[in-house]
């Protein structure tokens, strides 16, 4: 077991303005001590420490195993948010004492898992090769799509086609009535809104088709505020939040990285693990089961790299803009020009952590629906190994020290270890 000493810290390989730690692929059981990182001897040196969560359905056990490394870290989050799946995980994170989080994380994620006739086929075609996994896949997905998810959605009788034009069973294939009962049941919201967790949840107004974020700043958070972040048409339906209803926030952005380092005004010195569900790298599809995973990784990537490139020279531009409000002259400095340009001026520095799940063969473009408990457990454990092995490297946890004060690092899985 290794602790956070930078006297003995991994080289890191750079990439344009970023860093990609070397790690190699998801590690077996045998092997996790090796990967386990002590708890921190003490608290980075950043204002605040933030927990992105991508959508992506049921990959989101990933995002659980990711935070039970950090917790384990003792690496609390001081803000965490969150899109669709995201959502409900950082709400079952900052609606938790620290204790509990990770047992209430489980407890969610065991409910909606439960169905026995599917893990009955499980012990079938567990470690029975590729070849098994994909038809037990198939079976589990679609026991899914015809019986929903326990504690989670079920299939609306009559089907939408029959029920009245403009009624709630008219405008999705599911019910999620059982996701709020699941939510108040493991989720504190008066811990949420009162406590010292910021949560952020983003999802879209159906009428206005204007991105929102929900934010404990700014509203009194529910569980329909989660619910809403998580909507996603045709399967779920609309919710409703003030008298506006709401659709997933997936449909415009699925990466709520942008409001934490930018849009929210937040401005602090920031160091941010960034948990995508969805890789925006793959290769050239073979055949239409290729095509449709590739489609979806694409669609709910969001252009995170894009994203992040966009911010590291935006915020370029900031610290430049405050090099130069200083170097002007002294009746120049309080003009209106100059009070305008100093809102956007900032010294903040953000170290973006990347942490991104990369899909077994056996999995297809079913995936985010196959609802299995061998899949989450899975996802779980390789969120967990990923970030345990992350947490081994001392830069992630230095301030950066180049001109625009932003360092990205990748988890890259396809280099041997070194």
């Amino acid at each position: 077991m290794t602790t956070h000493d930078p006297s003995s810290r991994a080289k890191a390989r750079p990439r344009a303005r970023s860093r990609s730690l070397a790690i190699s692929g998801h590690v077996p059981a045998r092997q996790d001590a090796a990967t386990v990182a002590l708890p921190l001897r003490s608290r980075p040196p950043f204002e605040c420490i933030a927990l992105v969560l991508q959508g992506g359905g049921a990959l989101g056990a990933y995002q659980c195993g990711v935070y039970e490394a950090l917790a384990s870290a003792n690496l609390a989050p001081d803000w965490v948010a969150g899109i669709s799946i995201g959502a409900i995980n950082c709400a079952l994170i900052a609606g938790n004492p620290p204790e509990h989080r990770v047992e209430r994380l489980r407890e969610f994620w065991q409910t909606i898992t439960e169905h026995p006739i599917v893990d009955g086929f499980a012990a079938l075609a567990q470690d029975r090769g590729d070849r098994a996994r994909v038809a037990f896949n198939a079976i589990s997905a679609s026991a899914s799509l015809f019986s929903g998810a326990n504690g989670f959605f079920q299939p609306r009788l009559p089907t939408p086609w029959l029920a009245p034009a403009g009624s709630t069973g008219a405008v999705s294939h599911y019910s999620t009535d059982a996701l709020k009962h699941t939510l108040e049941r493991l989720v504190d919201f008066d811990r949420i809104n009162d406590g010292p967790m910021r949560l952020s949840v983003g999802a879209v107004n159906i009428e206005t088709g204007n991105f929102v974020y929900f934010d404990t700043t700014t509203h009194r958070i529910g569980p329909e505020h989660i619910m809403a972040s998580g909507a996603l048409p045709p399967g779920f339906p609309p919710v409703e939040v003030d008298g506006q209803f709401y659709w997933d926030g997936g449909l415009i952005s699925n990466t709520p990285l942008q409001w934490v380092v930018s849009d929210s005004g937040a401005r602090l010195d920031t160091l941010a693990f960034q948990v995508d569900l969805w890789n925006a790298r793959g290769a050239l599809p073979r055949d239409l089961n290729d095509v449709a995973v590739r489609q979806k990784e694409i669609q709910f990537s969001s252009r995170t790299r894009a994203n992040t490139t966009n911010f590291e020279r935006l915020q370029r531009m900031r610290v430049a803009l405050s090099d130069l409000l200083r170097s002007l002259p002294e009746e120049l400095r309080d003009s209106p020009s100059a009070q305008l340009l100093r809102e956007e001026a900032d010294h903040k520095v953000y170290n973006i952590v990347e942490l991104i799940y990369r899909s077994q063969r056996y999995e297809g473009h079913a995936k985010d629906y196959e609802f299995s408990r061998i899949s989450m457990e899975e996802h779980w454990r390789s969120g967990l190994i990923d970030a345990r092995k992350t947490l081994r490297h001392a830069p992630i946890f230095e301030r950066p020290t180049d001109i625009d004060g932003v360092e990205t690092y990748d988890v890259c899985l396809d280099w041997p270890d070194g």
